[in-house]
């Protein structure tokens, strides 16, 4: 990736760039680390809410943020197409983990143990419209068996949803409820967690390198997929899940943003309140 190509010589430019650091976008950093395309990126790694804010604020340029603060700040931000971090059907890296049968929570003490807007905003959505219960919500630390101590059920995102959903919860004898398979069963169709996006003034300012990041990172999904064993198998070094289980969540998530996608977006606009038309404007074609 050369991200002063298109700009002038005397003006090089470094783009600030947010990466998600759970096990959710390893591939699409994998292949930026093969490629030498990190070189040329002012990378900062952070979870998904805390990216969302540096967006948003300005501190980074381009990055991925969650469904719901795109919607919010949609008139400052530019979708990237064909990537986002999404799923059609399981994700299972977003779940409900419950001692109770869903229908049964109204009322009972339900922790959140992430702060991530999307995440939490669709499982208050399906347990208030499809299983018609008001639970009372509370945020802790993302600790099943702590969680389970105070609550009758959890709401857990990213690794430590993994963790929970394969290791704690079959030990501890709970039920797991998957976020994007309920939606599925729901809704018919694929849901959207994050987007990448790049603020309109950078882009306004530096067209060629929001371009050239974009290239970047659909590529590294591409050769990451393409290698989807590798990727495994290095992973499964550090991580606490083995190399078939690293592939199958790779596999499983959908890396893609395309018509489908929009759908999905636009109907979860639509039922958490956003105006009618809501979704994400993509980075028009060069």
């Amino acid at each position: 990736m050369d991200t002063t190509a298109r700009e002038s010589d005397s003006d090089p430019v470094r783009p600030r760039v947010g990466h998600i650091q759970f096990l959710n976008c390893l591939p699409l950093y994998w292949g930026l680390a093969r490629t030498g395309a990190l070189l040329d990126v002012e990378l900062t790694k952070d979870t998904p809410e805390k990216l969302s804010a540096q967006l948003v604020a300005g501190d980074l340029d381009i990055a991925p943020i969650t469904l719901m603060e795109y919607l919010k700040h949609a008139d400052q931000l530019v979708a990237l197409p064909d990537i986002a971090v999404g799923c059609d059907g399981p994700v299972m890296s977003c779940v409900i983990v419950s001692q109770l049968p869903l229908d049964r929570l109204d009322g009972q003490r339900v922790a959140l143990g992430s702060t991530s807007r999307t995440s939490v905003r669709l499982a208050e959505l399906l347990l208030t419209e499809r299983y018609g219960v008001t639970p009372d919500y509370y945020r802790c630390p993302p600790d099943l068996s702590l969680m389970m101590q105070e609550a009758q059920a959890a709401v857990l995102i990213g690794d430590a949803a993994l963790r929970a959903s394969l290791h704690d919860a079959p030990r501890l004898g709970l039920a797991v409820h998957d976020l994007g398979q309920m939606w599925k069963d729901w809704t018919g169709m694929p849901f959207v967690f994050a987007v990448w996006a790049a603020r309109r003034d950078y882009l306004a300012a530096h067209p060629g390198a929001v371009r050239d990041v974009h290239a970047a990172f659909l590529a590294s999904r591409d050769l990451s997929l393409e290698e989807v064993d590798k990727v495994a198998e290095q992973a499964s070094r550090w991580e606490a899940f083995d190399r078939d289980v690293l592939r199958r969540y790779f596999t499983t998530l959908d890396f893609s943003l395309g018509t489908s996608q929009q759908s999905g977006i636009a109907e979860f606009a639509r039922r958490v309140g956003f105006p009618s038309g809501a979704g994400v404007e993509l980075l028009p074609s060069a």
